[in-house]
């Protein structure tokens, strides 16, 4: 596949926005200035990006608890981002939906998600919707290993099959679920193995290679678009911090850990687009900068910001 260097760019970019959004994060967190709980997107940068950049503007995406990097790699706003996860008034859900469920839907985000494989019925009810109105639009779902054996997964794949629906399911198989290695609780060594149970496509790419979950992702939506149905993605990744910030990692061998560490996606990208005369250092160099800019002013708005008012409580409630 032939990829402009533009977009090539774009993906470097929006991994080091990540990749600093949630570092500040977690430094935030520990600091104590965020309130509730924060689930981490560190080292699983490329399957956002990648999933992400095969997208158009009105196409759906959902998310999941660990839901910064997906909304972030969509178009999200640092700042709406920063400010709702402080709690403030100014954030994308008014300091209402914290770290665990932004939604945007004006950049078709719909819902990052505090419930295990919530977001996967949601995607495909968004994947009939889209059917029903002859939009053209594709949603992608992203959930983890461990939704994958929820009941949710197999009723809403299912579905997406018998009614070829245009939705594109992404499994970030981290390895873990919560404190759970998957391979103690699952007998088969690839989910995308289950594609085959529901007639659709099932493949494995390497989930901390941009590259190649954007070309996944890209010939799955090209075959959503042209009402050929849903594909299965599995995306082999890596989660770098514990289940939650605060959690002990006493479920982890540390030589694992390490192993994975080493394999992170973003310096290994940035040296293949210097090497290919893509970007120069200076210019790498720029992007960086550009990205911390941004994030200071992030932070310094969602720090003056006003909290929500109490009389505000019930506003935007709808059930």
């Amino acid at each position: 596949m032939e990829i402009s260097n533009k977009k090539l760019i774009s993906m470097y970019k929006s991994m080091l926005r990540l990749r600093n959004f949630e570092d500040r994060v977690k430094d935030l967190f520990a600091a104590g200035e965020m309130p509730g709980f924060v689930h981490l997107y560190l080292g699983e940068e490329a399957v956002a990006v990648g999933a992400s950049s095969a997208l158009e503007k009105d196409d759906y995406i959902t998310s999941t608890h660990r839901g910064h990097g997906h909304i972030l790699a969509k178009g999200g706003e640092m700042k709406l981002m920063m400010a709702e996860l402080y709690g403030k008034s100014t954030g994308y859900n008014k300091g209402k939906g914290g770290s665990m469920h932004i939604a945007w839907p004006q950049l078709g985000i719909l819902g990052a998600n505090g419930i295990v494989s919530g977001g996967i019925p949601i995607a495909t009810g968004a994947a009939l919707s889209a059917k029903y109105r002859k939009s053209n639009q594709v949603t992608v779902c992203f959930f983890g290993d461990g939704a994958a054996s929820e009941g949710t997964f197999h009723e809403s794949v299912n579905i997406a099959s018998a009614f070829n629906l245009p939705v594109v399911y992404v499994c970030e198989n981290n390895l873990y679920g919560v404190g759970t290695r998957q391979s103690d609780v699952r007998n088969i060594d690839d989910i995308a193995d289950r594609g085959a149970a529901y007639g659709i496509p099932g493949l494995v790419v390497d989930g901390n290679d941009v590259i190649a979950v954007f070309e996944a992702v890209s010939e799955a939506v090209k075959r959503a678009r042209n009402g050929e149905g849903p594909t299965l993605i599995e995306c082999k990744t890596y989660r770098w911090r514990t289940h939650f910030e605060g959690e002990p990692d006493t479920y982890r061998p540390p030589e694992e850990v390490e192993y994975w560490l080493k394999r992170e996606p973003i310096a290994p990208y940035r040296k293949k687009l210097i090497d290919q005369d893509v970007l120069n250092e200076s210019d790498a160099e720029k992007i960086e900068k550009d990205v911390i800019a941004e994030l200071d002013e992030a932070v310094e708005f969602a720090r003056t910001s006003p909290l929500p008012d109490p009389e505000s409580a019930l506003e935007g409630l709808w059930a």
